[in-house]
């Protein structure tokens, strides 16, 4: 009985998604860009996987981009690897060039999620100021999941890989059925190198001096919703849906 209701209910919110994206495809509303924000650990790409199937929108990471644009040796992809080849920084400029040739694509005409942009002030700053140039009317909203930090470290120390298939897992919170082994095609699960508490302390002290000013730089915008990601993923994405504007709501479990 559980089994169908969940069955009940998760077809539901795929309908529901499948709605919102056919009435904003077919509404005069403006495009809606949801920028996920929190340090590392928090939830982002979990919860952007999820809003990119229920909204019907994009979900664009800036990791993802890079490793794209370098794999296709496209000029803005030539010129990061350039960067990285010799263990500098890749340029703001160079960031925003990527982003903006990607949500130049169509899919992203009514919309799109960013996973890992804006991660300083300035570059929020340019984005907006190059959204504003193009005359890009867009409705924003920005989404901050926040965990205390002990929580944050248990997530990442816990965390394994299956070898052979890339499955994530987790020692507490998602373990597999046999201790070391994937479910889902027998190989060995294993820790990250950089999973380890002193690697991810280091970690969070980059995220507290160059992203988490952009907390009060978009709060100071009316642009800032606080997420607090501490409960289930499932239950962090009730919230998660509830803060973005003109959608509708989740089925209730």
């Amino acid at each position: 009985m559980r089994f169908l209701i969940g069955c009940v209910i998760m077809m539901g919110v795929i309908c529901t998604g499948k709605s919102f994206a056919m009435h904003r495809a077919s509404s005069v509303e403006k495009p809606l860009v949801v920028i996920l924000m929190g340090p590392p650990a928090a939830g982002k790409g979990t919860q952007a996987t999820a809003l990119t199937d229920y909204l019907g929108l994009p979900h664009i990471s800036t990791g993802d981009l890079f490793r794209e644009n370098i794999r296709n040796q496209t000029p803005v992809g030539k010129t990061a690897k350039a960067y990285i080849d010799q263990g500098k920084l890749v340029p703001d400029q160079v960031t925003i060039d990527m982003l903006f040739a990607r949500i130049s694509h169509p899919d992203c005409q009514h919309g799109y999620i960013l996973d890992g942009f804006p991660r300083t002030v300035e570059q929020a700053r340019t984005f907006h100021q190059r959204l504003e140039a193009q005359a890009a009317k867009v409705e924003c909203v920005v989404l901050n999941l926040n965990a205390d930090d002990a929580e944050l470290v248990e997530r990442i120390t816990g965390r394994m890989i299956c070898k052979g298939c890339s499955k994530p897992y987790h020692k507490h919170y998602s373990p597999p059925q046999q201790e070391g082994v994937c479910d889902a095609c027998g190989g060995d699960l294993y820790q990250r190198d950089d999973d380890t508490a002193a690697v991810f302390t280091k970690r969070l002290e980059v995220y507290r001096v160059q992203t988490a000013p952009l907390i009060s730089y978009y709060q100071s915008k009316g642009l800032l919703k606080q997420i607090p990601s501490k409960n289930s993923s499932d239950q962090v994405f009730q919230e998660v849906i509830h803060a973005l504007p003109h959608t509708p709501a989740l089925a209730e479990k």
